[in-house]
């Protein structure tokens, strides 16, 4: 089972996000961040790839580099739920389930006011 944070913002599609460890941000890292909005995270994981680069020794990178990777996976969506909060989103609700369509359905149940149009699947 999956949760599922629900994002809303006034005049925007409601966004489910999946709160779950992220391949595409342990592979892609600074860069997944940045297609998802996350201008700072991205900025700040940046540096500290390059400060890992310049100041560590070349025996130790490879560690480093392995423990930076599998922190931007485990904590990637966390950035990006914190940027859309700096953005004005807000997630009220968390529904749990085991694929996005089932959260729908169940999210439409419990809230039937936000409406089948106004969902936009994540981009997770």
């Amino acid at each position: 089972m999956t949760s599922w944070t629900v994002h809303v913002k006034d005049g925007a599609p409601v966004q489910l996000v999946p709160e779950r460890f992220s391949l595409g941000a342990l592979l892609l890292g600074p860069v997944w961040l940045l297609f998802g909005g996350a201008w700072i995270p991205a900025i700040l994981l940046a540096c500290a790839w390059v400060a890992a680069v310049l100041l560590v020794a070349d025996a130790m990178l490879p560690p480093v580099a392995i423990g930076l990777a599998w922190f931007t996976g485990l904590c990637g969506r966390h950035l990006r739920r914190w940027s859309r909060a700096r953005r004005g989103w807000r997630a009220p609700h968390v529904v749990v389930a085991r694929s996005e369509e089932e959260a729908l359905e169940r999210l439409l149940r419990f809230h039937p006011s936000l409406g089948v149009g106004d969902l936009k699947r994540s981009a997770a």
